[in-house]
C-alpha cells in the first residue's frame, strides 16, 4: 500500500506529515510542540519512539503483505526542543518471506537525534485448500 494511501489515527494525532516514499520506506516529517515534552524541555522519548514506529508501520506496510512489529529497539543521540523540526527516515535492511528489518533515522537539521531498528512479520496469505 503506497505511504500517501495510509490512514494512521495516531499519526494524525501526534501531527505526523506522511510525505510519499518508495517501497520499503517512509519519510515523515514533525515538529516538537510543547505537549511532547518531558520535564526537562526536550521530546519525550516516548514521542520519539512513536515517531520511528510510525516510520515502520509505513515502510514495513508498503508491500501487498500485511506486517507487524515483532520487536524494536531505539538509540537516543541528542536532545531536541519545542520547535525543532524533525525529518523521519526509514529504509528497509532485509526482507524474507516471513519478516523484514528497517532502519530508522530522526534528524533535525544535521543532528541525528535518534535511530531505530524494527523487525516485523509479514502476514502471509494462508493456502487455498481444494
Amino acid at each position: 500500500m503506497p505511504s500517501s494511501a495510509l490512514t494512521i489515527p495516531f499519526a494524525k494525532h501526534l501531527g505526523i506529515e506522511i510525505l510519499p516514499a518508495g517501497v520499503g520506506t517512509a519519510h515523515l516529517r514533525a515538529t516538537v510542540l510543547d505537549v511532547h515534552t518531558n520535564s526537562f524541555g526536550t521530546a519525550h522519548g516516548g514521542y520519539l519512539n512513536a515517531l520511528a514506529d510510525t516510520a515502520l508501520e509505513i515502510a514495513s506496510n508498503s508491500y501487498d503483505v500485511p506486517a507487524v512489529a515483532l520487536t524494536t529497539s531505539m538509540q537516543y543521540h541528542k536532545a531536541t526542543s519545542i520547535g525543532e523540526a524533525l525529518e523521519i527516515t526509514a529504509r528497509e535492511t532485509h526482507r524474507g518471506r516471513s519478516t523484514a528489518t528497517y532502519h530508522i533515522e530522526i534528524v533535525s537539521g544535521s543532528n541525528l537525534i535518534a535511530t531505530f531498528t524494527g523487525t516485523v512479520f509479514r502476514k502471509q496469505p494462508r493456502a487455498q485448500k481444494a
